[in-house]
């Protein structure tokens, strides 16, 4: 059974990205690439993700910015779902698929793609939360850097209750994994 998991790093005080949308302070840190709960062991267990625009359209700005469009290669090799309600620029022979459908109608498509392994809500918090609302969200797994940004875009913008299951250190980072708690029907 596959699992749907927030699978991201964010500032101590709880921000994936800078009010820039810069991911700066992430790329200063170190980390083993073998350490607790790493990005390697994980992307393994992946077979299908989704993100939202934001978070595309910083893969488009940072892979490709240099090249023109038919020099972009996808980075991932899984399906792939971007939520957006814009028209954004596509990449060639990329296994992609824009949608605007609400998070519970795309996910059966997503864990049908995943086949027995798991499916990755890449970011922002806001589409993790959107899961995590309509029940579908099983896992929150983080990298917590050790800077402040005092604002940007939010870790998780919504409430959710977690327990957690498995912390460690992996370099410069606190990292942890957490199981999404549902209510009693």
């Amino acid at each position: 059974m596959s699992l749907t998991q927030y699978y991201t790093a964010t500032t101590l005080d709880g921000f994936i990205a800078d009010s820039d949308n810069s991911l700066d302070w992430l790329f200063t840190r170190q980390q083993e690439e073998d350490g607790p709960l790493n990005y390697g062991e994980f992307i393994a267990g992946v077979g299908a993700m989704a993100m939202g625009s934001t978070t595309y359209e910083w893969i488009l700005d940072h892979e490709f910015a240099d090249k023109d469009p038919a020099e972009w290669k996808w980075p991932y090799h899984i399906p792939c779902w971007v939520f957006t309600h814009r028209q954004l620029p596509v990449v060639p022979d990329a296994g992609i698929e824009f949608t605007s459908a609400d998070v519970s109608t795309v996910h059966e498509e997503m864990v049908g793609a995943a086949g027995d392994r798991n499916v990755w809500i890449v970011g922002g918090g806001d589409l993790a939360g959107q899961f995590a609302h309509a029940g579908l969200l099983d896992e929150v797994i983080v990298y917590i850097a050790p800077v402040t940004l005092g604002g940007g875009a939010p870790l998780l913008p919504h409430r959710i209750e977690l327990r957690l299951d498995e912390l460690g250190r992996n370099g410069d980072f606190a990292c942890a994994k957490y199981s999404v708690v549902r209510s009693p029907a």
